[in-house]
């Protein structure tokens, strides 16, 4: 059972940054983002090149950076070349995938002899048999809080506005252009860390492995916001944190209660349909609710 608590939680915080990418490029924004799944493998191709070079640590910012590149591309297919925001990312997305194979230089890349941030932590005694957890969990929630001071900034305060009325930013004389660029290479960039702590995490690189990363990043922030709610900043980046480690337990206990491996990207469909549709459900039973309390006050009027 620890086991099972233990893999949860660090898968949580693994995946964690992508849903904070989309809570910054789909809640902040107002951005459909389809960049998702190429960007994150791309971290994880770079993270895993710098890792065979020898720059385990270097690796992490490098995939960053890199998939940052990528939430440019889109950005710019959006805000200069008139491109649909949904079709920027698409587009993006689909040329990725030549881009990843040509920095793997093959459709997968093994670290399993090469050092990684998790080798470093376990030859230094840190965590103990925790240490993935731990160097995975500091990471993250190193990125929470810069997100959350971000967001609190000049530049960052303009990108929230420019998700709620662009016209009225533009008017302000904020150029939403650059708020956009920002946020989505930022957005981005969260992404191809997630996807460099994987590569390193599994020791390996897949360039098929961004596959439908988007949706569970929308799961995880679906449940974030419908368990935590809104309110402040701090609140709702720690929402879509909470939301990225249940649906990881969600996960873990379809793998428990022996759910054959073939029937796994069914259980994946289930629980991002209701944690997606949650919001809908939850108002219809309010609303049901309130039906019954008038229909039973009418009965007692009479």
């Amino acid at each position: 059972m620890l086991t099972i608590v233990q893999t949860a939680l660090e898968a949580g915080f693994l995946y964690a940054p992508i849903a904070l990418a989309l809570f910054l490029s789909f809640s902040i924004l107002n951005i459909a983002d389809m960049t998702t799944d190429g960007a994150f493998v791309l971290g994880g191709a770079v993270s895993a090149v710098c890792c065979l070079a020898g720059h385990p640590i270097l690796a992490i910012p490098a995939g960053m950076l890199a998939a940052a590149a990528a939430g440019f591309i889109t950005a710019f297919l959006q805000t200069k070349l008139g491109v649909p925001s949904i079709l920027a990312g698409i587009v993006t997305n689909i040329g990725l995938y030549s881009i990843n194979l040509m920095v793997m230089g093959s459709g997968n890349k093994s670290l399993f002899q090469a050092q990684s941030i998790y080798t470093l932590a376990k030859d230094a005694g840190i965590g103990g048999s925790w240490y993935k957890l731990v160097v995975t969990a500091v990471l993250v929630l190193v990125v929470c809080a810069a997100l959350v001071l971000f967001l609190g900034t000049r530049l960052g305060l303009s990108i929230r506005a420019t998700g709620d009325n662009a016209d009225m930013v533009r008017a302000s004389s904020i150029n939403p252009t650059f708020t956009i660029t920002v946020g989505l290479c930022v957005a981005n960039a969260m992404t191809g860390l997630s996807g460099a702590m994987v590569a390193q995490y599994n020791t390996f690189a897949d360039v098929n492995s961004g596959t439908g990363m988007v949706v569970l990043a929308l799961a995880a922030l679906v449940i974030g916001e419908t368990l935590i709610g809104k309110g402040s900043m701090v609140r709702r980046v720690l929402g879509v944190l909470a939301g990225s480690i249940i649906y990881r337990f969600i996960y873990a206990a379809a793998l428990r209660a022996n759910v054959p491996a073939d029937y796994m990207k069914l259980v994946s469909a289930v629980i991002v349909g209701i944690a997606i549709s949650a919001p809908a459900i939850r108002n219809w039973a309010a609303f049901q609710a309130k039906k019954s309390k008038a229909l039973a006050a009418r009965k007692g009027e009479k």
